[in-house]
């Protein structure tokens, strides 16, 4: 097992933690772009097993569905003296659900006046004292969340993506440098950048290890999404809330909600975001909503490199959900293998023993833990991290694809920094939603803007 690094000051953690690049990794990426294989050799963070012990840090969560689930409690793992003190959903159902859950699995009762119901139930939240939000609502309304978040100077956690249009994935930036000459910290569901054996792998290629990076292909193949079907009284709103991942203005579409995992994986080991993208999909089996099956997308670089990728999200095909990126000498997965052209591994990545000396086939911390350590470590240690803009430029990245898919045409990150694309109703009430039509884009009649 790894063993927990102890810091006896603030000084001695940020000191280690600008020697080993932490700062970098997990931050807005400088530290990273400041070597190359003919400077000094990187070397991969080492992040620490727990968190710091410190003042009280009491979090909020936004949207308490599974997710928002998921990260309370791993925010509650993460550290001593934590607490999650206030909940915010649409759904009083769905906030009973998150109460149940942590209440279960770590006996922590959030009384019922911290319990926030409605599309306004997120400035309450904010206003209740916290210190921290978990933003993990609907993909349509997290800029406007995080906005509000950073404005009453909160320290943030935001679900993946940023947004679902290039104007949400732009506030995001925008908020984000906003929360960075603030101080705070905002760490982004982008997990795998705080997955030691992905770290570790980066580390390797960026060294050299595959020589120069050529290429590379990118998955995100699953079983087609639930479908909530309608009930008698269910207004257009709360219909297309509970249905939403089936909607494009609530999640992005397939290509924006699932594959930004693997789009924030090669643009963090080609240490660059592409310039324009190319790429088809359609729609045969979802019954309802106005999303696409799948996307088959081709993703270029400004030096005419360029990395494919695919997502498809329907039942009884193979599923795959990886990334594979080629080099002048090898190739590798990311996570934990090199090899080269003859199919040789030339590296893997050392996972540790069990408690009873057997060699595991995951890291030590989850990811999911992990996240939530680096935070409350760089909170609590006063050095702030911020991953708003690196999720930003995936999340755009993924939108530049949907609307080539959408359109069937050629679609570059400029056109996606300057558009006015803004998907969704601007009035949010338990009503009709006139605004959205269930039908799919069909390539060369959608509007691209």
């Amino acid at each position: 097992m790894y063993n927990k690094p102890k810091f006896r000051s603030r000084r001695e953690f940020i000191g280690r933690a600008a020697a080993l690049g932490l700062v970098g990794t997990i931050g807005s990426g400088r530290l990273l772009s400041s070597c190359s294989r003919s400077g000094p050799r990187y070397e991969a963070p080492v992040f620490p097993d727990i968190a710091p012990d410190g003042q009280l840090l009491r979090a909020g969560v936004i949207g308490c569905g599974g997710r928002g689930t998921g990260a309370a409690i791993n925010f509650l793992n993460s550290g001593p003296n934590l607490q999650i003190t206030a909940l915010a959903d649409v759904f009083q159902d769905r906030i009973d659900r998150c109460r149940e859950s942590i209440k279960k699995s770590h006996d922590v009762d959030i009384p019922e006046q911290n319990c926030f119901v409605g599309f306004d139930a997120y400035k309450r939240l904010i206003d209740s004292g916290v210190d921290i939000i978990i933003e993990a609502a609907a993909s349509h309304f997290r800029p406007r969340h995080f906005e509000a978040a950073v404005q009453a100077r909160k320290h943030a956690f935001i679900e993946k993506p940023a947004g679902v249009d290039p104007v949400g994935a732009r506030s995001i930036m925008a908020s984000g440098r906003m929360a960075e000459a603030a101080g705070l910290s905002v760490v982004a569901g982008t997990q795998y950048r705080h997955q030691r054996d992905y770290v570790e792998t980066f580390s390797q290629i960026k060294n050299g290890a595959i020589g120069d990076i050529i290429s590379a292909n990118c998955y995100y193949n699953r079983g087609g999404p639930p479908t909530i079907r309608r009930q008698p009284g269910w207004s257009d709103m709360e219909a297309m809330l509970r249905n939403r991942a089936n909607w494009c203005w609530l999640t992005g579409d397939s290509i924006v909600n699932l594959l930004v995992h693997q789009l924030d994986i090669l643009n963090w080991f080609f240490e660059k975001y592409p310039s324009r993208a190319i790429g088809f999909g359609g729609r045969h089996h979802r019954p309802s909503g106005d999303m696409y099956d799948f996307f088959s997308v081709d993703f270029i670089f400004d030096d005419q490199r360029s990395y494919h990728g695919t997502t498809r999200e329907i039942d009884g095909c193979t599923n795959n959900v990886s990334q594979v990126i080629f080099g002048t000498k090898g190739y590798t997965n990311c996570q934990n293998r090199i090899w080269n052209y003859d199919d040789n591994v030339t590296w893997e990545y050392g996972y540790p023993l069990d408690e009873d000396g057997r060699q595991m086939t995951r890291v030590a911390i989850s990811p999911y833990d992990q996240e939530m350590i680096n935070l409350v470590t760089a909170i609590r240690t006063n050095n702030p991290i911020n991953e708003a803009n690196t999720l930003a430029y995936s999340t755009l990245t993924g939108i530049m694809g949907r609307v080539s898919a959408y359109t069937g045409r050629d679609v570059t990150m400029d056109e996606m920094m300057n558009s006015g694309l803004r998907l969704g109703p601007t009035d949010y009430s338990m009503g009709p939603v006139p605004e959205i039509e269930p039908a799919a884009p069909v390539p060369g009649r959608a509007p691209s803007s």
